[in-house]
């Protein structure tokens, strides 16, 4: 049984820096900027924010982790303002390429609307997917689409985002 139990630690030690090696330079925390295109309700407006996250390589050529991030909008529909978003996700990723890493993620989101002096949070389920290209082992730039479905009936918000980040 001692010989069973030896084999199996020595076979994950051996495997799990290959695993690192496929899934490298997409592991570890890593934190970025983002900004792009944002639409609520039929109002077309300018996204920015900010994010972090930890990858860990779960197999070959697979990443997983969450993912926090904080945003904001120039949305602004009928008096109402689209303010702070924050979100916490997890994210599963592929690599495609030693630098190309595609990505879908899923996870909640709670925004803020402010009208009439009033603050009102809307909670939702947020989904997406985008890529992330290694520029160098430490920096990373990436392009995403995130859809938000919103409590109540309130309907869904579109976002497409572009970014540049950091890994630690």
């Amino acid at each position: 049984m001692k010989t069973v139990i030896f084999a199996a630690l020595a076979a994950a030690a051996v495997s799990a820096p290959a695993f690192a090696q496929d899934a490298a330079p997409f592991t570890g925390p890593r934190a970025g900027v983002t900004l792009g295109y944002d639409k609520i309700g039929g109002e077309d407006g300018f996204a920015y924010g900010v994010s972090t996250g930890y990858d860990l390589a779960v197999a070959p050529r697979i990443t997983f982790g969450p993912e926090v991030s904080f945003n904001d909008s120039t949305v602004e529909e009928g008096g109402v303002d689209v303010s702070r978003d924050l979100a916490a996700s997890v994210r599963l990723g592929y690599v495609v390429t030693p630098r190309v890493l595609a990505f879908g993620k899923v996870g909640y989101a709670d925004t803020r609307f402010e009208f009439a002096g009033t603050n009102v949070n809307y909670e939702g389920v947020r989904f997406g997917g985008g890529l992330e290209f290694a520029v160098t082992g430490n920096t990373y730039i990436s392009a995403e689409y995130q859809r938000t479905e919103y409590e109540d009936d309130l309907g869904g918000r579109d976002a497409g985002v572009v970014g540049i980040g950091f890994r630690f």
